[in-house]
């Protein structure tokens, strides 16, 4: 009998899986931390005889390299895909045994990349499951726009005729496992659900609900910027990703934490927005931990700038530690815990900046007050409605742009407070007035602020 295992990484929006018989398996795109694939083969009582690539990932470190060579397994990597160390090169139609009657066949799928493959799980010759990747996601498909330019329409094409094969060869009741689309940047847009089969798929996915000209134009209207980061995600598996450490970081005083700022690296906060609007170190940045602090700090640092954590606890710095590694920053040059006053120098005091809602807002506009309001979100959040004269900056483009923010006190919202938290972080670090509002963005309207809406005028 067959299993599937799903390991699920939140933080990026996306999944492995270990698959297969009693006594072997299989572990499918698996995270750069690869302990957690090693104890769910230990609870399983198999061993892991196979890892498997679906392609090379853009927006992840993989683990597959590490994992094959501590556990010994064969590690499949497209044919397509240039690698610089040894692996087994897997073609279309190509079928490895995993364990006695559970089998994993390789279809060739491009599209997400051009050398994207999909493995379909077989027992005793049946497919039970696809591990789709990036190409047949639920409700959509990955976004090919992460290779080169020139290839994103062609690879569009491709998805679509890469869903169809899918479909046309696989029975219905084909459980559909990704490894994006469940938050991930990969995805084309947000499915909705977390589980499909191919035959749910043939009923509501655009790839094979629409021509391939409708689902074309569509798919390309909808692709929204790409984080900063993903440009270093791909060179790195491909030359083979190095061991990773995750023994904690050396700590930090507060004269060292001074010394850090003072030379121009970044302190990051992870503790919650709200904690860190009553009192935080003057010039750090606030990327929460319960949050989605590797997508947005990997998105906006400078690539290589020495980062030093804070935190309340050492667990806070342990899982932030591991989700930062997974997208290619390996080690905090420091780390400090506790309280935030020991973080800062005798005689220096936390900074502090006020929160609010878009009820506040509104009375603040009702008593005259003109006050500048920073929009955060991205393009196509916008696009579905803005506050009136409000000025929008995405939070990833912040850095670069903040000559950019009109003077006064600046209130900065996005669509539920996280990245208003970064933002307004980046200001007050720049010695900006800011009120962060920490409020849902449909919260906006009820507080009867004017809102320009698509088909309207500003």
């Amino acid at each position: 009998m067959f299993f599937v295992d799903t390991l699920e990484y939140e933080g990026l929006g996306n999944r492995s899986y270990l698959a297969g018989g009693p006594a072997g398996a299989v572990a499918v795109d698996p995270p750069r931390d690869i302990d957690r694939v090693i104890a769910a083969a230990a609870r399983r009582g198999v061993r892991v005889t196979h890892v498997a690539e679906t392609h090379l990932h853009n927006d992840y470190v993989s683990g597959g390299l590490e994992l094959a060579r501590v556990t010994g397994a064969h590690y499949l990597v497209p044919a397509g895909a240039a690698v610089s160390f040894a692996r087994v090169a897997v073609a279309d139609g190509d079928t490895v045994t995993v364990d006695d009657g559970v089998a994993l066949r390789a279809v060739a799928t491009p599209g997400h990349t051009p050398h994207h493959t999909s493995y379909v799980l077989e027992q005793e010759g049946q497919a039970v499951a696809v591990f789709t990747g990036g190409s047949l996601l639920i409700g959509t498909v990955g976004r090919p726009d992460l290779v080169e330019p020139r290839l994103t329409e062609p690879l569009a094409r491709a998805q679509h005729a890469s869903a169809h094969r899918l479909a046309g060869e696989l029975d219905e009741e084909v459980r559909v496992l990704p490894t994006h689309g469940f938050g991930s940047f990969c995805a084309g847009s947000q499915s909705e659900g977390d589980t499909s089969t191919i035959g749910a798929e043939r009923r509501t996915n655009a790839a094979l609900t629409q021509d391939v000209d409708t689902f074309v134009a569509a798919l390309l209207a909808g692709l929204d910027d790409v984080p900063a980061y993903y440009t270093h995600m791909s060179p790195a598996n491909a030359a083979g990703p190095a061991p990773l450490d995750l023994t904690p970081p050396r700590r930090a005083d507060a004269d060292e934490i001074a010394e850090r700022l003072a030379a121009g690296e970044w302190v990051v906060d992870l503790r919650n927005r709200v904690a860190f609007a009553e009192g935080h170190v003057a010039g750090s940045f606030n990327f929460e931990g319960d949050g989605k602090p590797a997508t947005y700090l990997a998105w906006l640092i400078p690539w290589g700038k020495p980062v030093t954590l804070l935190a309340d606890t050492p667990e806070q710095v342990a899982d932030a530690q591991r989700e930062l590694a997974r997208v290619g920053i390996d080690r905090p040059a420091a780390a400090a815990t506790g309280a935030p006053p020991s973080w800062v120098r005798d005689g220096d005091r936390l900074a502090s900046f006020p929160r609010a809602r878009f009820a506040d807002l509104a009375e603040e506009r009702a008593r005259g007050g003109a006050p500048v309001v920073l929009d955060v979100r991205r393009d196509a959040e916008r696009a579905g409605g803005h506050v009136e004269g409000s000025v929008h900056l995405p939070v990833h483009q912040l850095p670069d742009r903040l000559g950019e923010v009109p003077h006064g006190r600046v209130w900065v919202h996005c669509a539920g407070g996280m990245r208003a938290a970064i933002a307004a972080s980046l200001l007050d670090a720049v010695g900006r007035e800011v009120v962060a509002v920490d409020d849902g963005f449909d919260a906006a309207a009820e507080a009867g602020l004017p809102l320009v809406r698509p088909g309207s005028s500003a």
